[in-house]
Parts: C-alpha cells; sequence; structure tokens
C-alpha cells in the first residue's frame, strides 16, 4: 500500500516527520533509485526500494518505546550544533535510531520520552494537551498555600507541597512544590514567579501521562512494556487515567532486566558488525 514518504521514512526510525520533510526537499530522498523533492509523494515499501539521508528504509524495523531520566545540562535532542552533550551521549551503543518526543529545557531534569514509531510521536504531539505533566519545582523562597492556589488558577495548573530534601537537617531556604499541568505553560510560570519574587532555581519532569521517571537512576532508560505503550495511546485519546504516572511497579522493578538485555544486544550487534 502506498503511503507518504515522510510517514515511512519517519516510521522506519530515520527522521522525525518534519526532519523527514527536510530530507525530501534537500534532495536526500531516492526511491528506486530516482530523488524524490516534492512533499506528499508516496510510495510502497512492500514493492519500491525506498533510501532516506543514504539508509534504507525498512517498514519492519522493530518499534522501541524508551524512557530516560535526563540529567540537567543534556539537550533534549540527538544533536547540538556548539558540541553540548545530547540524549544520544545517553544513549551509546543503543542499536536503533530513537527520537525524543517533545523538549525539556536544558538545565531541567527528569523524565524524556524517545521512540523510533513516527506515527505514534506524531499523535502524541498532536493530542499533548490530554497529556498530564507533573514537575518539581525549586523556587527561592517559600510560599503559602494561598499563593500555591493563587498561582495554580492563574496558570492553569495545579500546585501544592512536597516533602522536602533538606526538612530533616532544618536548614531548607528555598522549597520544592508539585506542579500538575496539561499544557507546555513552564515559561509562563516561570514568569509569574520571577514577578512574585520567587524565581524558579531547579526544575524536574517526574511524570508525564501514564509514565513516571521513579525508579530509573539519572542519566539512565529503560524500555517500556508493551501494556505501558498501550496505555500511552489510550492516553493521548483521553482515555487513561486523569492520574499522571500511575503506571510504576513491575515496570521499574525489570529496570535492571532490561539493561541486561540491552547490554546483549549491543554485543550482538557488534558482533554483526564483524
Amino acid at each position: 500500500m502506498q503511503e507518504r514518504l515522510q510517514k515511512l521514512i519517519a516510521r522506519a526510525g530515520i527522521a522525525s516527520r518534519r526532519h523527514a520533510e527536510q530530507l525530501i526537499l534537500s534532495g536526500q530522498v531516492r526511491v528506486n533509485g530516482t530523488v524524490v523533492t516534492e512533499l506528499g509523494s508516496k510510495a510502497d515499501p512492500a514493492t519500491d526500494k525506498i533510501e532516506a539521508a543514504g539508509r534504507l528504509v525498512d517498514a519492519e524495523e522493530r518499534r522501541v518505546y524508551i524512557l530516560l531520566n535526563k540529567p540537567p545540562e543534556v539537550l533534549a535532542a540527538m544533536a547540538d550544533p556548539e558540541g553540548r552533550k545530547t540524549l544520544r551521549n545517553l544513549l551509546r551503543g543503543f542499536p536503533e535510531r530513537v527520537y525524543p518526543v517533545g523538549n525539556l529545557e536544558y538545565a531541567a531534569a527528569g523524565l524524556i520520552f524517545l521512540t523510533n514509531d513516527g506515527d505514534l510521536a506524531a499523535a502524541l504531539l498532536k493530542n499533548w494537551g490530554n497529556l498530564e505533566q507533573v514537575y518539581h519545582i525549586k523556587v527561592k523562597g517559600m510560599l503559602t498555600l494561598a499563593d500555591l492556589e493563587r498561582l495554580g488558577k492563574e496558570i492553569g495548573a495545579r500546585m501544592q507541597t512536597v516533602r522536602q530534601p533538606d526538612a530533616s537537617r532544618g536548614r531548607a531556604a528555598n522549597f520544592w512544590y508539585e506542579v500538575r499541568m496539561r499544557d507546555s505553560n513552564k515559561e509562563k510560570l516561570r514568569r509569574i514567579l520571577m514577578k512574585e519574587q520567587h524565581p524558579m532555581e531547579k526544575l524536574k519532569r517526574i511524570a508525564w501521562g501514564p509514565l513516571t521517571v521513579e525508579g530509573i537512576p539519572r542519566g539512565r532508560y529503560r524500555l517500556l512494556a508493551a501494556k505501558e505503550v498501550e496505555e500511552l495511546r489510550k492516553a493521548k485519546d483521553g482515555k487513561a487515567p486523569v492520574k499522571a504516572g500511575h503506571l510504576k511497579g513491575g515496570a521499574v522493578k525489570n529496570y535492571k532486566a532490561q539493561a541486561r538485555t540491552v547490554a546483549n544486544r549491543r554485543f550482538e550487534t557488534n558482533t554483526k558488525k564483524r
């Protein structure tokens, strides 16, 4: 069956759909040896030989879904012209080529979702507002309960206190709070807190849709189970439970087993290359 080239390229995990369009326009896509530069062009992966950026488009490439705990000062992208550390550094040796869905600021930490499933990535971005995001923010000084309620209404979020890391030592001067929102209003929140003279000092995304970063060490990642991917598909359509980060438990317990599996697959890939 014929499909648009950018869709096939994204599905194969070679590039995001937007980047695939750029590859087409720049003459880096061939169908049966002929360069194609027109957006909207179609091909049948079952009968046509499709190449993008020098790579063969394989419609049967294994789909992978990754949950990564990004450290601060890592760019939420696979490459950076300025030479800063990127997600690729954290996925070194991972066999499949994947791309992040959405963005997280360079200075921020926490949950990043990556996949080579272009169709799911596009659907998630289109329905981003259906997926609740949970952040922990550290601000200068302390906000009152009245402040949290007022600021939450102003940005369309729910804000509440969380246990303070320094509370047991009695020297917490700047406090952490939880923020739940459905739209990307982080910059608005940052501006409002600055105006209130409580500037945001740190930001961590701890949950997104049904997924949570709990149990994943900073700078590490794990593969999602089929059940988690299905819950994510439901969440983007507004059919999953409202509370973000409700999938944990068994998935977190499998982290070490998945790490061993990934290591074995790296070894197998390197052995085949030899």
